[in-house]
């Protein structure tokens, strides 16, 4: 049987350099540098411009550098990082513009300029999904790239489209829930997650939500005592709700998950459509704004892909609190309707209380 060393970990959804990430090519640099930058003002500052460095080094090197452009027009040429560097150097990017005579890209943009139909030929493995092709001499694609007609032809001035173009290919990465209830219930005497008050567990109550929302869910739990439901066990020990959060990512990091703690008995259906109507994937996370503590809640938030490399460069600051990093990075914040739904139910007289609010609520 064959030794394996190292764990078998699920990668993230990137290409050389991010999730959204889209290479021009086929025609001059000249040409390429100047419709990206036009694209890059007009996406906005969650938007990275890659390019090879055209000037000179001072000294020689074997590999070829990075030019990173940024939305504030900083420059940083480098010797080639390594391919995990250059991921996490790009991860606060929401749109990665490459130019594709030095890189391939996950999606192609491609120029129809004669002059390089040779150049394009040796590239034609790199053309995986190409989105939109620019007329510079020809009004085409030629015949031998079995073009889709779907695809738009576009002039070179229409800039406009083009960047609605890109925004609408970005990926929007698929939704899970992860239900927190791997606590030790010490407060509380009896474990939270197992208690009723919608007549049913409360396990049983977000994962019917869920299942009725066509979401997959997830249960964070140490334990496999539970029926018909998915653990993820912690892989990142002895962190609390940081841990099982971060242990989610470790399982699917191509997934954004709606993190929600079982004693949070107030949510219901209609809070958790509230929360994914909010949604919006090019920030770290959608979290919800708490009166009580005028800080995010971290219990009841979506947190997209790319928040699993802020989550670990915080750990490895010393920081296990998924508010500080809500309250630290760019975030989408939702008032809700009815705050009141962030209350935990932590003590006996806490869940008295609660139990009260549902019957209220019910009676009225």
């Amino acid at each position: 049987m064959k030794h394996n060393k190292h764990s078998k970990l699920e990668k993230p959804d990137t290409g050389l350099f991010g999730r959204n990430e889209i290479s021009f090519t086929a025609t001059n640099c000249t040409v390429i540098e100047e419709v990206m930058s036009k694209i890059a003002l007009k996406l906005g500052p969650q938007t990275l411009m890659i390019d090879a460095s055209h000037k000179e080094l001072t000294e020689p090197i074997n590999e070829q550098s990075i030019t990173f452009l940024g939305d504030s027009h900083y420059k940083a040429s480098l010797k080639k990082p390594s391919s995990v560097s250059q991921k996490i150097n790009c991860s606060e990017a929401e749109t990665i513009l490459i130019n594709g005579n030095h890189y391939a890209g996950l999606k192609q943009v491609v120029f129809l300029d004669s002059k390089k139909e040779e150049s394009l030929k040796r590239r034609i493995s790199q053309l995986t999904a190409v989105i939109a092709y620019i007329v510079i001499d020809l009004n085409e694609p030629y015949g031998w790239l079995e073009a889709n007609k779907e695809t738009p032809v576009l002039k070179l001035n229409e800039i406009d489209r083009l960047t609605e173009i890109i925004k609408n290919s970005r990926n929007k990465a698929p939704l899970n829930a992860l239900i927190l209830a791997g606590g030790k219930s010490l407060r509380m005497g009896v474990d939270k997650a197992l208690m009723s008050y919608h007549k049913k567990t409360q396990i049983e109550h977000l994962t019917s939500i869920f299942k009725d929302l066509g979401i997959s869910s997830f249960v964070s739990r140490n334990t496999n005592d539970i029926e018909g439901v998915e653990i993820i066990p912690d892989t990142f020990i002895d962190l609390g709700p940081y841990g099982g959060i971060l242990s989610a990512f470790r399982k699917n990091p191509k997934a954004a998950w709606l993190v929600v703690a079982c004693d949070l008995p107030l949510i219901l259906k209609g809070e958790i459509e509230e929360l994914i109507s909010a949604r919006n994937p090019l920030k770290v996370a959608t979290a919800c704004y708490n009166p009580e503590t005028e800080f995010p809640d971290p219990l009841f938030t979506i947190w997209e892909p790319k928040a699993y490399t802020y989550l670990l460069n915080y750990l490895s600051q010393g920081y296990s609190c998924p508010r500080k990093v809500l309250i630290n990075e760019d975030i989408e914040l939702l008032k809700l309707k009815d705050p009141k739904i962030l209350i935990n139910a932590n003590t006996p007289k806490e869940k008295e209380e609660i139990l009260n609010l549902i019957d209220q609520s019910l009676s009225s």
